[in-house]
C-alpha cells in the first residue's frame, strides 16, 4: 500500500486524483477479498456522531468497522453532552482519548472542520451541508465498474445544487469527468465550489458546468439525481415540489441520455417525486450497488487514515 498522509476525510478537495484512485483501488480489493482484511483494523474502535439519523451510513460505516475486526460506537444526538452546550472541541480532545476514529454526520460542515481539528484520531465526514464525500467514493466506484473507466464519461446530476452535487463536482472533475449540475432557478451549487471544481477539471482534462436546462442529459453516460428537499428542509418541500416538478428523472428524460447509459441515486429515494419507479426499478439503474459500495469505499477510508501516524 502507498503511502497515505491525510488523517482525516473531510473533502474530496483536499485529495489528488492518485490519492482518489488509491481510495477506490483498496475498496475493489476489500471486496473482493474480504476475509483478507478481516484483522484489518483489529480491537479498533470508531465512534459514530449521527446529529442527522441515517440507514445506509450507520450500517455501513458500522457493518464496515467490525468486517476489518474492529466494533462501532453509535452515538445519537440524544446520547452525548454535545447537544447540551459542550463545545465540538472539547468532544473531539475527549472522544480521542477513548477511541481509534471518529465519523461525523451533521448539519453544519463547521463541525466536521472543528471535530478534525481538535481530534487527534482521524475523522471522517459522513455527510455535512456542505459535502458527502464518502456517498461520491462509492459513486465513482460503482461506475468504474459499470463502464470500466471514469475519464472523459459523462455524468449528469439533475436536482438541487445541495451537498451531494458539491461532492460530485470535486470528485468527477478530480477524475477527468465531464459533470454536468443542472438545477431549478434559484438552487444552483455554491459559485466558490463550481469554481474550485472547474480549476479541477482543467487540470484532469475534464469539465464542469451548471446549467437549468433539462437538456443538458443529451449525450449522458450516467444520469444521477437526489432527493428535492433533504433532511431539515421539510418545511419547504411542497414549494419545492412545485419548483422541480419539470426535473424529474422518468424514462422519457432517460431516453435522452445514451442508450447505455446507467442512473444513479444516493438514496433514499422519494419515489415519484425526483425520480419514478420504472427508471429506479429499470436494468439501467445501479442504485443498490451504489449503496453496497458505501460499505467497500468506506471500509477503504478507515484502513487508509488509520495507517497514518
Amino acid at each position: 500500500m502507498a503511502d497515505w498522509n491525510h488523517k482525516d476525510l473531510v473533502s474530496l478537495e483536499e485529495l489528488k486524483a492518485e490519492e482518489i484512485g488509491q481510495i477506490l483501488d483498496l475498496a475493489d480489493s476489500v471486496k473482493a477479498k474480504p476475509k483478507d482484511f478481516k484483522k484489518a483494523l483489529k480491537r479498533r474502535v470508531l465512534a459514530m456522531i449521527f446529529q442527522k439519523p441515517s440507514t445506509r451510513t450507520r450500517v455501513s460505516f458500522e457493518t464496515g468497522i467490525y468486517q476489518l475486526g474492529g466494533i462501532g460506537m453509535y452515538l445519537g444526538a440524544n446520547d452525548m453532552q454535545l447537544g447540551r452546550g459542550e463545545t465540538i472541541a472539547d468532544t473531539a480532545k475527549v472522544l480521542s482519548r477513548y477511541v481509534d476514529l471518529i465519523m461525523a454526520r451533521v448539519f453544519a460542515h463547521d463541525d466536521i472542520v472543528q471535530l478534525a481539528k481538535h481530534a487527534t484520531v482521524p475523522v471522517i465526514n459522513g455527510l455535512s451541508d456542505y459535502n458527502h464525500p464518502c456517498q461520491i467514493l462509492a459513486d465513482l466506484q460503482t461506475i468504474r465498474e459499470h463502464k470500466g473507466k471514469l475519464e472523459g464519461l459523462r455524468l449528469v446530476y439533475i436536482g438541487d445544487g445541495n451537498n451531494v452535487a458539491h461532492s460530485l463536482l470535486f470528485g468527477c472533475a478530480k477524475m477527468g469527468m465531464h459533470v454536468v449540475v443542472v438545477h431549478a432557478e434559484g438552487f444552483a451549487p455554491l459559485p466558490a465550489v463550481v469554481e474550485k471544481a472547474t480549476g479541477f477539471a482543467n487540470e484532469s482534462e475534464g469539465s464542469v458546468a451548471v446549467s437549468t436546462s433539462i437538456e443538458a442529459v443529451e449525450a449522458a453516460d450516467i444520469v444521477y439525481t437526489d432527493v428535492w428537499a433533504s433532511m431539515g428542509q421539510e418545511a419547504e418541500h411542497e414549494e419545492r415540489l412545485k419548483l422541480f416538478k419539470s426535473y424529474q428523472v422518468n424514462s422519457d428524460l432517460m431516453k435522452r441520455a445514451k442508450p447505455d447509459a446507467i442512473f444513479m441515486h444516493c438514496l433514499p429515494a422519494h419515489r415519484g417525486e425526483e425520480v419514478t419507479d420504472e427508471v429506479v426499478d429499470s436494468p439501467q439503474s445501479v442504485v443498490l450497488d451504489e449503496a453496497e459500495n458505501r460499505l467497500h469505499a468506506q471500509k477503504a477510508v478507515m484502513i487508509l487514515v488509520s495507517s497514518v501516524k
